[in-house]
């Protein structure tokens, strides 16, 4: 996907209403939306518990948008292939919680999905730059995982430039996602420290329509 002259939205499902999910995706659909963000959480990587493959494979039914699925879970590698029947386009497991990484991105690829990893906002670059040529997309967490709503880490930008750089240096094109906290405040920001997709949960769904509200971030990207 080209996102040299403009930036993806990938709304959070975690702010949306749960009663009515089918809906919600109907609505930023016709909104202009072309991504959706799936905050799967466990219980155990994060406190909260959100939603599985069962959830995802009903809504898949519903919708035509790019399901962007990121795995808050222990050993994610163990759920791959019900995910990806579930129908997510593309599977985002933590550095953190999976003990073999490039065997689950190798999985994730090998099952006909995108491959990403995501970063708790401590973890070092470190971890993915080996791992760069085989992922679609590297998450860098800016705010710490499992609840919504909370305010952006200031680092998280010096980050965003280091692995902008680091992309660039192997010869990657590895898209970039960035998700807490992230508003129209500070997008514009963001974009220009390298971020080629920008999640965003209550600032985005507390500022119905969804039309205005993306047309919001989207001038404010520049």
């Amino acid at each position: 996907m080209d996102t040299q002259n403009t930036v993806i939205m990938s709304p959070s499902l975690l702010s949306s209403d749960f009663s009515r999910l089918a809906g919600e995706l109907e609505s930023l659909e016709q909104a202009g939306v072309e991504w959706v963000h799936w905050d799967v959480m466990d219980g155990n990587f994060v406190p909260n518990i959100t939603f599985g493959p069962p959830v995802i494979s009903r809504c898949r039914k519903e919708s035509s948008l790019f399901f962007d699925v990121h795995l808050m879970i222990d050993n994610p590698g163990r759920y791959i292939q019900e995910f990806v029947d579930a129908g997510a386009d593309l599977i985002c497991v933590h550095a953190e919680s999976e003990t073999h990484l490039e065997r689950t991105v190798a999985e994730i690829t090998r099952l006909g999905a995108h491959p990403a990893v995501a970063l708790n906002p401590h973890t070092p670059l470190s971890v993915v730059e080996y791992l760069l040529p085989q992922l679609y997309m590297v998450l860098i967490m800016s705010v710490n995982p499992g609840f919504g709503g909370q305010s952006f880490i200031p680092f998280t930008i010096d980050k965003i430039k280091s692995l902008s750089q680091m992309i660039k240096a192997t010869g990657s094109d590895t898209l970039i996602q960035v998700d807490g906290g992230v508003t129209p405040d500070n997008i514009a920001e963001l974009r220009h420290a390298g971020a080629d997709i920008l999640v965003s949960g209550s600032a985005f769904f507390g500022h119905p329509p969804y039309d205005e509200r993306l047309r919001t971030f989207l001038r404010a990207a520049g």
